[in-house]
């Protein structure tokens, strides 16, 4: 019997769910604000599951399937700032010295990396859905972000949901997913069993928070751009709030929102023929907007919400998925679910498929400081 924990650092929670012979025996949810200032907090909680057979850690924009023990502890913080927050020393520094909660948020996930592996926590990195070798390497040209970890494991658990409620094998399933959090919104696509594409929180449509894709016009007229600049601009921008319930009211932000998922989907059937499309996220959960997206995604399949594992009342999905990510590579219940979706055969960081010269040298110069493998 394999227990596995999965940790899925959100914008608005980090939720903490603890999978047993394919079942939820354990959550937690904790308010990101709270960790910026106190990260020890998610190490207690994690202490109290103890003992575990792996833990899928906070995995940021996605490595290829990667052990803390094969990290060095003296260049880990490195490490992870570059691989798994793509995100400079200076620019952490910088943000730091003014109390950004946002970076914050990034410095926890640092810290909590640090003091697992001081404490020798059987953890390991994942991938996101650039690393994955089922996704054509022209779908990846100049991408950072097709999806983050946390949307490649809502996708698994897609996959696992489609299968178990069609009765189908996890080779045959077939869907869109729609992600929609507290900060972005994604899209993947999944073909056969496999995640085949995705658009990410920033190269997708607005999010709540999120301008999501950005006319290169205006990278070129702005010029100078921090990493907090990615969680601006979006919804709660236009209504300069941030409570999602204005949005259902404001016809700008939230016809901004919504259709910039319904030409995600609509992109993405370039690259699957959905069976159905499947919906998951803190954003969906309102019956608002769950109402909006199918009127709008209905022309293209069937449209439902993504069912939670069973004993899940708490965590979001991506957790969920965290979580039978870690028992799959554990050798559990979810072993062959984790094979067919090729985590293990995932490859690389990132930062691999910038071909724009300025991207390029710029990825070349944070590996050559920081190189990925020890």
């Amino acid at each position: 019997m394999v227990r596995a924990i999965g940790i899925d650092p959100g914008t608005k929670s980090f939720d903490v769910c603890g999978i047993e012979d394919g079942k939820v025996f354990y959550e937690e949810v904790l308010h990101t604000n709270e960790l910026a200032s106190s990260p020890e907090i998610i190490i207690d909680v994690i202490e109290d599951t103890m003992p575990v057979d792996l833990i899928t850690g906070p995995s940021g924009y996605g490595v290829e399937t990667t052990y803390l023990k094969d990290l060095d502890y003296n260049t880990l913080e490195d490490w992870y700032l570059t691989y798994i927050l793509l995100l400079k020393r200076e620019d952490l520094k910088a943000a730091l010295a003014r109390d950004e909660p946002g970076i914050m948020v990034y410095f926890a996930m640092v810290q909590m990396a640090l003091e697992m592996k001081n404490k020798g926590w059987p953890v390991c990195y994942i991938p996101g859905v650039i690393n994955l070798t089922t996704v054509p390497g022209w779908r990846k040209l100049n991408k950072l972000d097709m999806g983050t970890v946390d949307k490649l494991c809502c996708g698994v658990l897609g996959i696992q949901d489609q299968a178990k409620e069609m009765h189908i094998s996890y080779t045959d399933t077939s869907f869109i997913l729609v992600e929609m959090g507290y900060g972005y919104n994604s899209v993947l696509a999944v073909k056969e069993g496999k995640i085949v594409d995705g658009l990410g929180g920033t190269t997708n449509g607005m999010g709540f928070l999120s301008a999501g894709s950005v006319d290169f016009e205006l990278v070129q007229l702005v010029g100078g751009w921090e990493k907090l600049d990615i969680f601006s601009g979006g919804a709660a921008s236009i209504l300069k709030t941030d409570s999602i319930e204005a949005l259902i009211e404001d016809e700008l932000a939230r016809n901004g929102l919504m259709e910039g998922i319904e030409k995600g989907v609509a992109s993405m059937l370039t690259s699957t023929e959905p069976k159905e499309i499947l919906l998951s996220g803190r954003l969906t959960r309102i019956p608002d907007i769950k109402e909006d997206l199918h009127t709008r995604l209905e022309k293209f399949a069937p449209v439902r919400k993504l069912r939670s594992l069973p004993g899940a009342m708490e965590v979001k999905e991506a957790a969920q998925g965290y979580a039978m990510v870690a028992e799959g590579l554990a050798g559990g219940e979810f072993s062959d679910l984790i094979d067919s979706v090729k985590i293990k055969d995932a490859k690389g960081t990132a930062l691999d498929y910038l071909y724009h010269p300025k991207g390029k040298s710029i990825a070349k110069g944070l590996k050559g400081q920081t190189p990925f493998s020890p």
